[in-house]
């Protein structure tokens, strides 16, 4: 897709409707720009490093079977083994 888009003021612009929608674009989402030199540019969408780690940390545990669920039941009986060590302690 082509589109010619007019820089505003304070230097926004507005992504056409459609590559917003293929993409997931949001208000708000974050961009950064790559200067590739001779007046070419590349606009790439910004993860940050800690949404990345999650999502790794997110698939292996579903590969090995773990829901958020089961993760939060194992969370809450450590918290209970640890209650009871630390008042017979």
């Amino acid at each position: 897709m082509i589109a010619n888009i007019q820089v505003r003021s304070k230097g926004t612009f507005t992504l056409p409707s459609e590559l917003r929608r293929k993409y997931g674009v949001n208000e708000g989402d974050f961009f950064t720009i790559i200067d590739m030199g001779d007046s070419n540019f590349l606009l790439k969408p910004y993860r940050s490093r800690v949404d990345e780690l999650a999502d790794t940390i997110r698939m292996e545990l579903e590969a090995r079977g773990e829901t958020l669920e089961s993760m939060l039941t194992t969370l809450r009986e450590v918290r209970e083994e640890y209650a009871v060590k630390s008042k017979n302690s």
